[in-house]
């Protein structure tokens, strides 16, 4: 798919949702005790920050222990044309809503100029790691620190909401570069 671009004032990123997970709860020390107020709380987090007209990159685990009717429902009230990244508890009732664009495993768009690589999991390195592209990913809900360069847009990470590409920014601007990101140093040969 030939990447396409987008702008960051209408473009948000997002990953876990688990809407009806109830082991998330738990495994993930999210503060709720019940997961039908999890759900409603996420919807409504979603909600009060993408319009109608704004995209949204939700990088896997759109939902889980949900049937496709449960799905189908979540799914229509979260304002945006929503795009999938799969992730590991994506089948055949999360992959088959009605998203924007086919889902995919790995996707490349550019907002406002920047080159973004897309994926549930973290990558090492990515095409165009080293001459501005970042990658944003999901799957470790915040246990796998971001680099200068890659970041964990899952919602365990950012209050339970979608982020935006001007907090991303901020995040990767204050995280240390690691060596995987140093470019080598071309020797003339």
């Amino acid at each position: 798919m030939k990447s396409q671009t987008f702008n960051a004032a209408t473009t948000w990123f997002s990953a876990d949702a688990h809407f009806g997970h109830r082991g998330i709860l738990k495994m993930s020390g999210r503060p709720w005790d019940d997961i039908a107020r999890h759900d409603e709380d996420l919807i409504h987090a979603w909600n009060s920050r993408v319009r109608p007209n704004h995209d949204v990159f939700f990088l896997g685990d759109f939902a889980m222990n949900s049937s496709a009717e449960r799905c189908q429902q979540v799914f229509a009230r979260l304002n945006g044309k929503k795009h999938l990244i799969i992730g590991n508890h994506d089948g055949p009732r999360h992959i088959g809503l009605p998203w924007a664009s086919e889902p995919a495993d790995l996707r490349t768009v550019h907002v406002d100029g920047t080159r973004i690589v897309l994926c549930h999991y973290a990558l090492r390195m990515w095409n165009g790691s080293w001459r501005g592209a970042i990658h944003l990913y999901g799957h470790s809900h915040g246990t796998l620190p971001g680099t200068s360069r890659s970041c964990d847009v899952g919602l365990d990470c950012w209050g339970y909401r979608p982020v935006g590409l001007a907090e991303i920014r901020e995040r990767l601007a204050a995280t240390p570069e690691q060596p995987e990101e140093q470019r080598p140093e071309d020797d003339g040969q």
